[in-house]
């Protein structure tokens, strides 16, 4: 994994004007990109893993927007979080007001406190 470093411009934090690592991304791979690869040597035709991924989505997303939490084996845990400002009374907080939007959080799948998803990353410095 690339990385590049950065300085913190957010005057807010208390890291403000330090430096962090943060990762370089190179491309963004397409769904179709996704399954064409799923589907090579696999028995299953590509239209096949279109139709089942686009249901996948569709079921996966209802889910989340109902509030519920979605673990897919294998992968990891999916949830919306809401993102919203703080109020010193809870009486005088407003939805429309205060809600500034809703992030999704991914938290990979953990077996005995390993987490395949980040096997074998290495770091390496962006030349740029």
């Amino acid at each position: 994994m690339r990385y590049k470093i950065k300085k913190e411009t957010k005057p807010t934090l208390p890291t403000f004007g330090k430096y962090k690592a943060v990762a370089v991304h190179n491309q963004t791979i397409s769904s179709d990109q996704i399954l064409k690869e799923a589907a090579q040597n696999n028995p299953l035709s590509k239209g096949a893993f279109i139709a089942a991924a686009s249901r996948l989505a569709e079921v996966i997303n209802r889910h989340l927007r109902e509030g519920d939490k979605v673990r897919l084996q294998d992968w990891g845990l999916m949830k919306l979080e809401i993102e919203s400002m703080k109020v010193d009374d809870p009486k005088d907080f407003r939805a429309t007001k205060h809600i500034r939007g809703v992030r999704l959080h991914f938290l990979p799948e953990s077996y005995e406190g390993t987490q395949a998803l980040y096997e074998g990353i290495t770091f390496e410095k962006d030349k740029i």
